[in-house]
């Protein structure tokens, strides 16, 4: 299959570097945005889900990998899943431990959907608007779940920030370790580290914008978020630069 009819991208070291820098702007632009800037939970809910929806009709629209609008959609997904999974646990009472629980549940529910109706949930098939569709929702479930279980081992189990970016940072290790020597299955090695990402991009973002009172080093969720969105935009620049001329050396 040619890749440029691919709507995602290849998996590489950008792929992971960028998608990690997402998640931590998913925690700390969702907690600036709530409670730094007052708008709350509710408030910001609607308003980043708006702005997800219309930015995936134009993902939808492209047909391809554009490097800018797939990963604004990865960031704003990001968000809005945070943002359901702290609606869910601050708002209407439900216990982390139950958030991990249905969030496993409803993602397991996405991939056999998405499995029985296409066989594959390879990233390098995903060259279908209905595929892309099964993606974009897995990817939502993926945040959310993440973000529940972050939360849960920070908070329930009070493991701490510094202790939770090693033990997920660990984890993905021990995937890549298994894949690469172990030969374990490409698909779900990536789809276990992605999950696993967004839990450890939530650790970063706490570990650096929470108060040294918290565990933190006190840099705020301003900060944060600024710091990363700045070297996200930048390899997104960067990569539409490399892309540009690869494809026209591949016509």
């Amino acid at each position: 299959m040619n890749k440029w009819l691919n709507r995602v991208p290849e998996v590489t070291f950008y792929f992971w570097l960028i998608k990690i820098l997402a998640t931590t702007v998913g925690e700390t632009a969702a907690d600036f945005l709530a409670n730094t800037l007052g708008f709350g939970l509710a408030g910001t809910s609607y308003v980043m889900s708006g702005i997800l929806a219309i930015v995936l009709l134009n993902q939808f629209r492209l047909k391809r990998y554009v490097p800018a609008s797939f990963w604004l959609v990865v960031v704003l997904t990001s968000v809005v899943g945070t943002l359901i999974t702290d609606r869910l646990v601050d708002e209407f009472g439900m216990s982390l431990a139950t958030a991990n629980i249905i969030f496993s549940i409803a993602l397991s529910v996405v991939f056999a959907l998405w499995y029985a109706n296409e066989k594959t949930l390879a990233m390098h098939s995903i060259n279908t608007a209905k595929r892309e569709i099964f993606y974009w929702t897995a990817v939502l479930f993926t945040f959310a779940l993440g973000t529940a279980t972050g939360d849960f081992l920070a908070e329930t189990l009070k493991l701490g920030y510094g202790q939770a970016v090693l033990l997920f940072g660990g984890a993905i290790g021990l995937i890549a370790i298994s894949y690469y020597s172990l030969k374990l299955n490409a698909v779900l090695a990536f789809w276990l580290a992605y999950i696993l990402t967004r839990p450890l991009g939530a650790s970063i973002g706490d570990l650096l914008s929470q108060p040294q009172s918290n565990g933190g080093f006190g840099y705020g969720t301003t900060g944060t978020s600024l710091l990363f969105l700045s070297i996200i935009s930048s390899l997104i620049i960067y990569l539409s630069f490399k892309q540009k001329p690869a494809k026209s050396a591949s016509s």
